[in-house]
């Protein structure tokens, strides 16, 4: 054990259990996202004729392409950030370990950056098809459905926090590299 080892770190116990709990949500919620493709795929008839009865005005049918979308999107989505949840386990299992600035975890806070970018990215096309779903339902009457969109500054800041910091790591790892050649 080094001496920047911490085991019992509750900080750490707790990123640990928080990216296993995201990662298992994620799993849970993309199989389910999976199954319900081939059901709108083979009864999007009986989905469109179902939901059509329930309302009294007449409406289009079902917009089946603009929720297959919304589902393949969101799916993709879903796995970019269960790649990042695992990212970011290695992470902290290499700061439980007392060795953090590797190169291997630049190389992996790069790889979450990108990860975060390409779920902003798909959160446009989402949107759009959220935005397609929520006028289809507002046509319905007694219909209660309100979609928000707007750009995700946030999201778009931790991209660039998460770059900044795969640079910082990189140089700390050469720097680490360069003191233990000399000693």
């Amino acid at each position: 054990m080094t001496k920047y080892e911490r085991p019992n770190d509750l900080l750490l116990l707790a990123g640990k259990v928080l990216t296993v709990i995201g990662q298992i949500g994620l799993a849970i919620g993309g199989l389910a996202l999976t199954i319900a493709i081939p059901l709108f795929l083979f009864f999007g008839d009986e989905i469109s004729a179902e939901i059509a009865e329930q309302g009294t005005t007449a409406i289009g049918p079902f917009p089946t392409f603009a929720m297959l979308a919304f589902i393949v999107t969101v799916l993709f989505a879903m796995f970019l950030a269960f790649l990042f949840f695992g990212k970011l386990r290695a992470i902290i299992s290499s700061v439980g370990e007392g060795d953090p600035f590797v190169p291997e975890n630049a190389e992996r806070l790069n790889i979450m950056a990108w990860l975060m970018l390409g779920i902003q990215v798909l959160l446009i096309p989402a949107a759009g098809f959220g935005l397609m779903l929520a006028k289809w339902a507002d046509e319905m009457e007694h219909a209660e459905f309100t979609i928000d969109v707007g750009l995700d500054l946030t999201g778009i800041l931790m991209v660039i926090v998460l770059f900044i910091l795969a640079r910082v790591f990189k140089h700390g790892a050469a720097m680490r590299e360069d003191l233990e050649g000399t000693v």
